[in-house]
C-alpha cells in the first residue's frame, strides 16, 4: 500500500502532542547519540543524551487556536558510561570545561489550521523539517567570541510523529496514547564547548515515545527533576509572557555560573 498525504485539524494535531483537556499534561522522552561533523575527520560520537517534555494545550480565545505551553530538558551523557556529564574534555582545545546541559523554560507556540501527515494503513506520520535562521543572540559581544562568535544561528530540526490513526480520528478520545518519535538535528558548535569559529557542526540522531508521566521517565530524569529541577514536573498552567528559553539564550543568562564552573541546569 503506498502511503497518501492526508490533512488533518489543528484539533487533531492537539491531540498528537499534547491533549484537548487542558488541565491534562502530555510527556515526552527521547534519547539518542550526538556526533561532530567536521570536513576530513572521521566521525565522532561525543555524547549520548536522554531528554523530555512535559506539555498542555490550552483552547485560545479566536476559535480553532490552541496555545501551546511546555518545558523541556536535555542531558548529554558520557558516551561509554551513560552518566550525566558535568566536565568535559575538549578533545581539539585540550579544555576541560562545565557541561551545561538543555533546560528550556518555557518552550511555546500555537496550533491552528491544517497538518498534513503520511497516512499508511493504520499510522499516520506527522513530519517537521525545520530551519530556524535567526541573530545570534551571543554575537557581538566580546564575552562570547570564544564561544559562539558567528553572526548568524542556523539549524536543521527533523521530526518525525507517528500515531495510531484509529486514535487520531476517534473523537472520544482527549490524547493519543502512542506517539513515536523521529528527531534529527544538525546545528553549530554548542556556546560552552568553547569551539569559537573553529570548523564543523553537530549531528543529532534520536528516536522517542508519548510516556505517561514523570514515573514512566529514565531514572536519571526522575532524579534530576525531583531533586534539583522541581519545575518540570508539569507543564505551565498558562502562556507565559515571556520569550522561549533557548541554549544559547541560556548561556547567556547563566554565563557567570559557567565560568564559575556551576552544576547545570542550575536548581528552579
Amino acid at each position: 500500500m503506498v502511503a497518501e498525504v492526508r490533512e488533518f485539524d489543528a484539533k487533531n494535531f492537539v491531540k498528537v502532542r499534547a491533549s484537548l483537556d487542558a488541565r491534562e499534561q502530555s510527556w515526552l522522552t527521547w534519547a539518542g547519540s550526538i556526533y561532530a561533523f567536521i570536513p576530513g575527520e572521521k566521525r565522532q560520537r561525543l555524547f549520548k543524551m536522554v531528554g523530555m517534555s512535559v506539555s498542555r494545550c490550552i483552547p485560545a480565545e479566536q476559535e480553532g487556536v490552541w496555545d501551546f505551553v511546555s518545558r523541556e530538558l536535555t542531558y548529554y551523557l558520557d558516551p561509554n558510561t551513560n552518566e550525566i556529564l558535568h566536565q568535559w574534555h575538549n578533545p581539539w582545545t585540550g579544555e576541560t570545561l562545565p557541561v551545561m546541559h538543555v533546560a528550556n523554560n518555557p518552550v511555546q507556540g500555537y496550533f491552528q489550521g491544517q497538518f498534513p501527515a503520511q497516512v499508511d494503513g493504520e499510522i499516520a506520520t506527522f513530519v517537521f523539517d525545520l530551519f530556524p535562521t535567526y541573530p545570534n543572540p551571543l554575537a557581538g559581544d566580546d564575552r562570547f567570541r570564544e564561544y559562539s562568535p558567528q553572526a548568524i544561528y542556523q539549524a536543521a530540526e527533523l521530526f518525525k510523529l507517528t500515531v495510531p490513526l484509529a486514535e487520531l480520528l476517534n473523537p472520544e478520545l482527549n490524547s493519543v496514547s502512542q506517539l513515536h518519535l523521529g528527531w534529527d538535528r544538525i546545528g553549530p558548535w554548542l556556546p560552552w564547548m568553547k569551539m569559537g569559529d573553529r570548523p564543523g557542526q553537530l549531528i543529532y540522531s534520536a528516536y522517542g515515545s508519548k510516556v505517561g508521566g514523570l514515573a514512566e521517565l529514565p531514572p536519571q530524569l526522575q532524579s534530576e527533576i525531583n531533586t534539583r529541577v522541581p519545575a518540570y514536573q508539569s507543564a505551565p498552567q498558562s502562556p507565559q509572557d515571556e520569550s522561549d528559553v533557548t541554549s544559547w539564550l541560556y548561556f547567556k543568562q547563566h554565563f557567570a555560573d559557567y565560568l564559575a564552573g556551576a552544576t547545570f541546569p542550575i536548581s528552579e
